[in-house]
């Protein structure tokens, strides 16, 4: 149950990152450890799941693999080090490997094929379609609290810029001329400023992509929120505990 638990945590504390099969383009997170992982994935129309332990790692690999035998481990160390380099926005390392996914009804399906020990090696990632709570934790939730994170940052920088204003023109008074008057700037309007932002910068992100970039500043900020959300989880548990978080990718 202990492991179910940190498993479930390694996996909150991973942020969102773009990935894709063929032409199939997706948001996903995974997470590994020696006995299961943990996959939730998104095409931002709707978000599936799957979580495994040995028993069905080990039934699914024999159904896939009868010729090749390995420990549990050997095949969740060959499954991470495919999808480990597609999450970080390269290729796998190994040359062999190909991925493709269908869908059926509710059900996402992710093909892998590669080699392991020289032998074919097959893999079926049956993701269902999440739950609402799964979604509203690891989306919804974290993504209301980045919009006030990313305000309160705003109007901070605000207050900043009109102190440095209030700082220049103290100087100016005092006499003091800049060398270069190309470098001179108009006093800093919040209300202007929002303005401009709303009609000039706002469309141009609107209409850059379809929201897969999730950019790594925003995976820190993903993260940072809930690594804050757990500890306030761990702090509010009556037994306070040790996680010893799986290794998942980073």
């Amino acid at each position: 149950m202990q492991e179910l638990e940190d498993m479930d945590i390694a996996l909150l504390l991973q942020p969102w990152r773009s990935i894709s099969f063929g032409s199939s383009k997706f948001l996903a997170k995974v997470c590994f450890s020696n006995t299961g992982y943990a996959l939730l994935i998104s095409d931002l129309s709707g978000v599936w799941h799957e979580e495994v332990d040995t028993g069905i790692v080990e039934g699914r690999s024999k159904d896939l693999n009868k010729r090749l035998k390995a420990p549990v481990c050997s095949f969740l160390k060959h499954l991470s080090e495919l999808l480990q380099p597609l999450l970080l926005g390269g290729q796998t390392d190994h040359g062999s490997a190909s991925f493709s996914c269908h869908r059926n009804d509710s059900q996402l399906t992710i093909h892998v094929k590669s080699e392991l020990s020289g032998l074919p090696f097959y893999w079926d990632f049956h993701c269902g379609e999440a739950s609402g709570s799964l979604v509203s934790r690891h989306l919804l939730q974290p993504l209301m609290k980045m919009c006030l994170a990313l305000e309160r940052q705003s109007q901070e920088l605000g207050a900043l810029l009109l102190q440095k204003d209030l700082e220049i023109q103290d100087y100016r008074e005092s006499g003091a001329m800049l060398s270069r008057s190309r470098l001179e700037t108009e006093m800093f309007d919040e209300k202007c400023f929002l303005e401009r932002f709303l009609c000039k910068s706002l469309p141009e992100v609107c209409s850059g992509g379809n929201g897969m970039a999730f950019t790594g500043s925003l995976q820190h900020l993903y993260t940072a929120v809930l690594s804050q959300e757990v500890k306030h989880q761990l702090s509010d548990c009556s037994c306070m505990r040790s996680i010893e978080v799986p290794e998942c990718i980073t």
